[in-house]
């Protein structure tokens, strides 16, 4: 009778490892903290604009509100992916316990869904009832079915009158304001998790849930820009390529473009200065103290994984686009480059931490490496290989095309 064990087609070890030990944690349990990153970037990017005013991301707002939604759904895929019995991950949100940190992503996740569902609302309600009262009596089953969704969505709140809007506006800036901790709280748990497992030297640190939530809101900005970027170079693509006549210029919609980055930079170069202070501060405090585990986290830190964290994660992923966004004049081409390595280097702080923090044996003596498969021979090797992971990747944007056909978070002012 053959017996599958979780981890030994991706485990690779070296020297005195035990004969149950493999790398559990996978792929997928670094998408995890990614995806729910990004959601807690784009929100807090959006509340810039809805709670503190910030005028220069008014453009944005609306854009980053609507993917923050459509990566929440996304959010929870992960974990599905990676449990072998999927199913049972539901009880966590039916079955809440208030001593648990896995329980209480269900409570916050369902809240923090909640609370985006109904901004989102307020800010599109006017559309919505403007949408219902164009589209009523028009023929066609396309325009009938559009009625039937946008008349659903106004949820009987016809009032669109200078009163009612301002109503709105107070609304969206509290749910705004009531969003931002929640959103915090939905990724900073990921790291609290990990920050809170005493059996792994290199995941217990306090300072894990602050790292995690700062590189959450680096990550989600950044994703922003660059699909706000990929977004306006198509439409300046079509407006050249096309006959009929555009509300704006191919050369009006890159000074818009260019603008609202460079005034979005700002704020991801001061996040992004957050996230590396807490990172090397980490790095240094595990130095100087040097408790017992240090000499096996100094050889993975140091040696194993030197090319990952010094190379990837902070030339790469730090360094080079932190340099690139800091120089003057900023073009699309920069910006993209720049964007993607930001993108680059959050994922490889995630890889770090999860995969790195099973790199080495609780022997101390020996050593674990992924080889993550890239091409799936079974329907583990699909879930946690190169396979999942795109899947993963790209369902965000596939949903938020649909959400946008509803919801056009860059067409309606």
């Amino acid at each position: 009778m053959d017996v599958y064990v979780h981890g030994l087609e991706w485990t690779l070890k070296e020297l005195f490892v035990y004969p149950n030990e493999f790398i559990y944690w996978s792929i997928q349990i670094v998408m995890y903290p990614y995806m729910t990153g990004l959601v807690a970037g784009a929100f807090v990017l959006s509340s810039l604009y809805h709670v503190f005013g910030q005028e220069d991301l008014k453009d944005l707002a609306k854009f980053a509100l609507v993917f923050s939604f459509a990566l929440l759904i996304v959010a929870p895929m992960p974990l599905m992916f990676h449990l072998q019995h999927p199913m049972r991950g539901m009880e966590v949100f039916f079955t809440p316990h208030f001593t648990s940190a896995i329980s209480a992503f269900g409570i916050v996740f369902f809240s923090y869904s909640i609370i985006v569902a109904t901004e989102i609302w307020f800010v599109y309600r006017k559309f919505f009832v403007e949408q219902s009262m164009a589209l009523k009596g028009k023929e066609g089953l396309v325009n009938r079915i559009k009625w039937l969704i946008y008349t659903a969505l106004t949820l009987g709140a016809y009032d669109i009158s200078p009163e009612a809007l301002h109503k709105d506006e107070k609304a969206i800036k509290i749910l705004a304001g009531v969003g931002i901790p929640v959103a915090c709280f939905l990724h900073g748990y990921a790291g609290f998790i990990f920050g809170s497992v005493k059996a792994n030297a290199l995941w217990m640190t306090p300072l894990m849930p602050v790292i995690f939530i700062m590189s959450a809101i680096v990550s989600g900005i950044a994703l922003c820009m660059l699909t706000y970027i990929i977004i306006m170079e198509w439409r300046k693509f079509r407006i050249r390529t096309s006959k009929k006549p555009w509300e704006m210029t191919a050369e009006e919609v890159g000074g818009v473009e260019l603008d609202l980055m460079r005034k979005t930079s700002k704020y991801l170069i001061g996040f992004m200065i957050a996230a590396i202070t807490l990172e090397l501060l980490d790095l240094v405090f595990r130095g100087y103290t040097a408790v017992k585990s240090w000499d096996i986290l100094r050889s993975i830190i140091y040696g194993k994984d030197f090319v990952n964290i010094f190379i990837k994660q902070y030339t790469f992923g730090n360094l080079i686009p932190f340099i690139m966004l800091l120089l003057p004049r900023p073009t699309v081409k920069r910006l993209v480059i720049a964007l993607s390595l930001v993108l680059f280097g959050v994922f490889m702080m995630r890889w770090n931490v999860v995969i790195g923090g099973q790199a080495f044996s609780l022997t101390f003596a020996g050593y674990m490496h992924y080889k993550i498969p890239v091409i799936p021979h079974n329907m583990q090797t699909f879930k946690e290989g190169v396979t999942g992971a795109l899947v993963i990747g790209i369902m965000p944007f596939v949903l938020f095309w649909g959400i946008n056909k509803i919801v056009p978070s860059l067409k309606y002012k």
